[in-house]
């Protein structure tokens, strides 16, 4: 795995913690291996607007989407993916703040059209453009955040505070990071899970190598093991090293990794 320094400090749960001048973050308290200290909950504003953009409200949580709520007037939600630990609270927090619900999937949806990709987004006196991101899942977008000259990315988790993402499809999360190299320097990103990094295309391109080593290691193991070898014995050998609590993501990422190889992926 790509390991990036740990974080020195991270909220306390329920504390609302400034980042950028738009854009501050509740972490949601359901920490794991797979969620790092837990869900990153951005609200966006302005610093003269009254209400807020939420985005990623997390599980269905009550005391954290409580939290969410009393922060300020909520004027719109959005989802940077379908996994529930981003998704599954918007249609509980919709409820209690009367706000949409916006995201690239339109089952999770209400009151309000689909995410596109391209799109711009003005609400809370901040803009946001989309990015449809896939790779992690189909329906991944980040959000350019623009404010006073300065842009930073919202990332979900195409890009995470620390270690590497789990991918569903290899060939289109490749596409991705090379559409995230391109961002200008220095821009940072605000990930979905962990610190915020300072530079969203430094870390794609970190990304983007750890992921053509990775590539190498499997058609090694192949070359071992025999082209018809199951994800599961790929993992056994190319993730000898790392804790076995890991390898069951491990093998999903790996999985996509065998099919984009099979589907003649370079």
């Amino acid at each position: 795995m790509t390991a990036h320094p740990a974080h020195p400090t991270h909220p306390a749960y329920g504390e609302l913690r400034p980042v950028t001048p738009v854009a501050s973050v509740l972490l949601e308290h359901n920490p794991g291996s797979m969620t790092l200290e837990g869900t990153n909950t951005w609200l966006l504003r302005s610093p003269s607007s009254r209400s807020v953009v939420v985005v990623d409200p997390g599980y269905e949580d009550e005391p954290h989407l409580t939290r969410v709520a009393e922060v300020a007037p909520v004027e719109l939600i959005l989802i940077t993916h379908q996994h529930p630990d981003h998704a599954q609270g918007a249609p509980w927090l919709a409820d209690r703040v009367g706000a949409p619900v916006r995201a690239f999937d339109p089952s999770l949806c209400r009151d309000a059209g689909p995410l596109t990709d391209g799109e711009r987004i003005e609400a809370a006196g901040v803009a946001l453009q989309v990015l449809h991101t896939p790779g992690h899942t189909q329906d991944s977008v980040c959000l350019r955040v623009f404010h006073d000259g300065t842009a930073a990315m919202l990332t979900g988790d195409s890009v995470l505070g620390r270690g590497t993402t789990v991918i569903s499809d290899l060939g289109s999360y490749l596409g991705t990071l090379r559409r995230l190299i391109e961002e200008p320097a220095g821009t940072p990103a605000l990930t979905g899970h962990g610190p915020e990094l300072p530079d969203v295309a430094a870390v794609a391109g970190e990304y983007l190598a750890h992921r053509e080593q990775r590539l190498d290691q499997v058609r090694a193991a192949l070359a071992q093991l025999g082209e018809d070898a199951t994800a599961r014995q790929v993992v056994e050998v190319v993730y000898a090293d790392v804790d076995r609590s890991l390898w069951a993501p491990a093998e999903w990422s790996v999985r996509a990794q065998l099919d984009y190889l099979r589907d003649g992926g370079a």
